[in-house]
């Protein structure tokens, strides 16, 4: 034994010296050190003195099961989930409870559960580290189809869920699209799944139910009807426009008949409550959107065609021939000048205009001729005949202006600031166009008192007017104020000034022009009257334009006699020879003089003293009123 020891040993000897031989020899490397600064030192001694701290949860919660009762009732499918988890984080953590349904209400042991919403999904606020235990209602909108009901379960990201289903019928066949039914019974008519669900998804669960149980008879459909038509007569066609208006009184219609009259095209069928509509032979078929609704109103657009001239026509209106009971009224309007002969029969009665529908009444755009009212029966349905003589229109003035107040302050630098306020009258005009003074500008417009932006054009410029079928009713003040840059005054010298040229006729043109007072002027020449000349006749076109902007309620009943006296003016010589006194400013004056200081949007040094001359020129017609000063500086 010791043999083999020493045999054993000189073996490995042998070896190890063979090894050592093979490997070349290394140098001795010498002993290396780092050097710290004794705060660095003293805080790795201190980190290394400190146990290890422990590793916290991967997540703030889980979900450990779900147990889900689900019921179907009518159009709607409600749940109640019991949720079972640990909020493993101390503090108040998020926990994600489920997506794509309507919650209803949460709660752990009674209690109200504060929850966050984003977007479909909804998450609640738990406290922890401890176990808890939630209760959620939710429901969900039931899809029908024809012989097939849905709806979409949102099942919880926990680890088990199980759900029982309850729907109507005793023999539904129901679906998953995710998961597994594990048990079904049928009692008192209805059907209950058992099924383990997929956890964290959307799982759509359908039935298709059989015919087994009676089907319901469906409740007979009663409406109302009130049908306002508009009948337009044009110079080639007539024109109906029915605003029908249905109240549902028993059941849920989905379609209305409607009967259109013989001998019209229908040009349109327009709705808010309205799904689409079907034109067929004499009539047309409307889908409304919600059946549930108590009321739908629709408005019903025909045409048709006629010689033009004086013509007769009978014609029928829109109707419905399944409503319980119908009633309307009819307006009749037309366009140019006619006569309408419109005789009541088959149940039409006359009716005042005044008495309209209001409706009925905003649908007109012209004066309504005639209007009568109607219940449809089964045996005279309403029929409108109808008589019309037709006759040539004669000319007529689109506006006029009743008068036209000008003031002209004139400046040392020969600038001249001019405001003209018309009293208009429009009937049809759109525009007032003016042809200013060579060099002038204009700084403002007012449309019946409010601002208004005028038009630039080749021809001149235009100022908007208002219109019939727009505000005001009656008559109404245009102004505008323009600014002419003139030539500077010398020692004396003349002035030519001219107001704009306007395309509407003017009754009375009134015109003050208002010179600096350190220069004496006088008219020589020109188309303008002085004022004074004609005194009566300036006060009686005053007086009329006061009495007819006054309230007619004041002066009814009171008889009114004008008496006009002929007497010729003296005037002296031509408008060169015109020799006319100064006199104090009028108060249109100093109203402009002061929206020259503070209004206007421009700088005019106008005079505050100086002299005012008036001048006027009756029947303006489409022509400039002008006026030729000759002027010398006062000593």
């Amino acid at each position: 034994m010791a043999t083999i020891r020493a045999l054993a040993f000189g073996l490995v000897f042998v070896a190890c010296a063979h090894t050592a031989a093979a490997q070349p020899l290394r140098p001795t490397e010498p002993p290396r050190g780092v050097t710290l600064p004794l705060a660095e030192y003293n805080r790795l001694i201190d980190l290394a003195s400190r146990p290890p701290e422990p590793a916290g949860p991967p997540v703030a919660a889980i979900l450990a099961g779900a147990e889900l009762r689900v019921r179907v009732e009518r159009d709607a499918a409600r749940g109640v989930v019991n949720l079972t988890g640990d909020v493993l984080r101390a503090g108040v953590s998020r926990v994600a409870l489920m997506s794509g349904a309507t919650l209803l209400e949460a709660n752990v042991a009674g209690r109200p559960v504060p929850l966050v919403a984003d977007g479909q999904a909804h998450a609640a606020l738990l406290p922890g580290p401890g176990r808890f235990s939630l209760s959620l209602e939710w429901g969900a909108p039931l899809r029908l189809a024809p012989g097939r009901a849905s709806f979409i379960v949102p099942v919880p990201p926990s680890g088990s869920a199980r759900a029982t289903i309850d729907v109507p019928g005793d023999q539904a066949d129901v679906h998953l699209s995710a998961g597994l039914i594990t048990g079904r019974t049928t009692t008192a008519g209805r059907t209950i799944v058992e099924a383990t669900l997929d956890p964290g998804s959307s799982t759509e669960v359908w039935w298709s139910m059989r015919d087994s149980a009676p089907i319901a008879a469906a409740r007979e459909t009663r409406t109302l009807a009130d049908v306002l038509t508009l009948v337009t007569i044009g110079d080639s066609d007539v024109r109906m426009v029915a605003l029908v208006d249905v109240t549902v009184v028993q059941g849920t219609p989905r379609t209305l008949d409607v009967r259109l009259p013989a001998g019209y095209e229908l040009t349109g069928v327009t709705g808010s409550s309205l799904e689409s509509s079907d034109h067929r032979d004499g009539a047309i078929v409307v889908t409304v959107a919600d059946p549930a609704a108590r009321r739908h109103q629709f408005l019903v657009s025909l045409e048709r065609q006629h010689e033009g001239g004086s013509f007769q026509v009978e014609t029928g209106v829109v109707s419905l021939p399944e409503t319980q009971r119908e009633r309307g009224e009819i307006a009749i309007e037309g366009v140019g000048t006619l006569e309408l002969v419109a005789a009541e029969r088959d149940g039409l009665r006359r009716m005042d205009v005044r008495e309209l529908n209001r409706a009925l009444q905003s649908l007109a755009r012209l004066p309504i001729l005639s209007a009568f009212r109607y219940q449809r029966s089964a045996t005279a349905p309403a029929v409108l005949a109808l008589d019309v003589t037709r006759f040539a229109d004669s000319g007529v003035l689109a506006a006029v202006a009743d008068r036209a107040a000008a003031t002209t302050l004139v400046t040392t630098e020969g600038r001249a600031l001019t405001e003209v306020r018309l009293t208009v009258q429009n009937r049809a005009q759109p525009f007032l166009k003016l042809t200013l003074p060579p060099g002038a500008s204009i700084v403002s417009v007012e449309v019946a008192g409010e601002p208004a932006k005028p038009v630039q054009g080749s021809d001149g410029t235009r100022v908007p007017l208002l219109r019939p079928g727009f505000r005001p009713s009656g008559p109404y003040t245009v102004a505008f104020v323009y600014l002419h840059a003139g030539t500077p005054f010398g020692k004396k010298g003349e002035l030519g000034m001219t107001l704009p040229r306007m395309d509407i006729p003017v009754g009375i043109v009134e015109w003050e022009v208002f010179v600096p007072d350190n220069y004496s002027v006088r008219p020589i020449d020109g188309n303008v009257i002085d004022r004074r000349a004609f005194p009566d006749a300036v006060a009686g076109a005053s007086a009329g334009h006061a009495a007819e902007s006054r309230p007619s309620g004041i002066v009814g009943g009171v008889a009114e006699t004008v008496t006009v006296a002929g007497d010729s003016p003296r005037v002296e010589g031509s408008a060169g020879s015109m020799k006319q006194q100064a006199t104090p400013p009028s108060q249109n004056v100093i109203d402009l003089q002061r929206r020259a200081a503070g209004v206007l949007p421009i700088r005019v040094d106008v005079p505050r003293a100086g002299t005012s001359h008036q001048f006027v020129k009756p029947l303006v017609v489409d022509q400039e009123a002008a006026v030729i000063f000759r002027y010398k500086r006062r000593s």
